[in-house]
């Protein structure tokens, strides 16, 4: 019996690592990943053999080792996981309690039956198919849970795995095991039944509302939009009134300009031509780019920047169809663009100015961002990024736009020297 014991926990580690290769986003490379992973698995079958082999019976050295594999289990999913925080946890110590149902499973079946090879069999099944199932049903879950900058902390979900895990070691490994009293066998299975369900509905609902939150943000963002055309429409009609007075008064002028060269008056003239000008010029509605909303974002955020008497530097460069999506992109913008007319507003005047470079193309994109920056700035020591000091609910927009630079693959760098802030996205597509 004690060598069902070996193979069963051999597979729940492998089965583990297994979990935790699959779900979390990783932090290193394939290779490497996958060597963190098998010394752990190595290291934590050494210690079956200890309490198992070498120490039978021994509750203390049990307790220990027990408790000493539980960490490397959950540190080796901190470590290989890219965003170390409690979502990770929540699912390393979730990868715990699915595994431990296997090794139920088996101890289940070798009781029942005193086949070792179908109580192996079964633990192996039960094992592969619990992968499988939460793999292709909620893997795209635990990925989007992973992927999303939630702006709070979620211990409180690792509550969940803990309690779960505690109850099937009080149950069926310790202090006595499922060998020694059998009876606690039928609770042992509806609990297993009772977590897979619960973890499917919590599972479920965060998806939901993490779906909420994107529609907020996507109803938000159609708003800026709508805002955005509504007034370009209104510049357009603005404009369109004032040339058609200038076309009226046309004529005028230029019976002014004929009487004033027959007098040799040039100087009055230039400044009637002049006047001209100015008209046209201030009546001509920009165009930053191409693509319909970025351009319409762009408008705004440049009547923003001369609310506030800042000079914006824009060398944009971004087609009519981009590769990547527009209404993120749009809110990466925004978010760059009004953290640097915050910065700067209340700034000394010849420092009011913001040289952007935004540029967006099939091989590439780049959004390079440079202000003047006399406060002293916070970076996070994880992302590298400034760190809001306005309290709580405030830098949300660092972390969107972080979000979408993880999800392209891109990097991003940002420093602050001489009094400039300078951030640079770049993502190669």
């Amino acid at each position: 019996m004690i060598y069902v014991k070996n193979i069963s926990y051999m597979f729940s580690h492998i089965f583990f690592m297994a979990f935790i290769y699959l779900f979390p986003i990783h932090r290193y490379s394939q290779k490497k990943t996958i060597a963190i992973c098998f010394v752990s698995c190595t290291i934590m079958n050494l210690l079956d053999i200890l309490k198992l082999n070498l120490f039978p019976g021994n509750a203390l050295i049990y307790f220990f080792t027990t408790i000493l594999q539980i960490a490397i289990a959950q540190s080796t999913g901190l470590l290989i996981s890219k965003k170390r925080d409690s979502r990770v946890l929540f699912i390393s110590l979730s990868a715990s309690n699915y595994v431990i149902v296997g090794s139920i499973t088996a101890s289940i079946l070798y009781i029942l039956t005193g086949s070792v090879i179908l109580a192996l069999t079964g633990n192996l099944l039960m094992h592969l198919t619990i992968l499988l199932v939460l793999y292709y049903k909620i893997g795209n879950i635990f990925h989007k849970f992973c992927e999303r900058d939630l702006g709070k902390s979620w211990w409180e979900l690792c509550l969940i795995p803990v309690f779960f895990f505690c109850s099937f070691s009080c149950i069926a490994f310790f202090p006595y095991t499922l060998y020694e009293y059998p009876q606690n066998i039928p609770v042992s299975i509806f609990l297993m039944i009772t977590m897979l369900v619960s973890y499917i509905v919590v599972l479920r609902y965060l998806d939901s509302t993490n779906k909420q939150v994107d529609e907020y943000w996507k109803n938000v963002m159609f708003g800026s939009y709508i805002k955005g055309l509504e007034s370009q429409n209104y510049l357009l009609k603005q404009s369109e009134l004032n040339l058609k007075i200038l076309r009226h008064d046309i004529r005028h002028y230029s019976m002014m300009i004929d009487s004033l060269i027959e007098q040799g008056e040039f100087d009055e003239i230039r400044n009637i031509t002049g006047h001209i000008n100015k008209v046209v010029n201030e009546n001509k509605v920009d165009q930053y780019c191409e693509n319909l909303i970025i351009n319409t974002l762009l408008t705004q955020m440049v009547g923003q920047a001369k609310s506030f008497h800042i000079a914006l530097h824009l060398d944009v460069m971004i087609p009519r169809k981009i590769p990547v999506n527009e209404y993120a992109f749009a809110m990466v913008l925004a978010n760059l663009l009004e953290n640097a007319v915050q910065n700067v507003k209340n700034a000394e005047p010849s420092k009011r100015y913001i040289n952007g470079k935004i540029h967006c193309t099939e091989e590439y994109l780049l959004i390079d961002m440079e202000n003047e920056c006399e406060h002293e700035l916070l970076f996070d020591s994880l992302t590298g990024l400034p760190i809001s000091q306005k309290g709580k609910g405030h830098g949300l927009g660092m972390k969107s736009v972080q979000a979408f630079c993880d999800k392209l693959g891109g990097n991003i760098d940002c420093y602050c020297e001489n009094n400039k802030f300078r951030i640079i996205l770049f993502v190669k597509l």
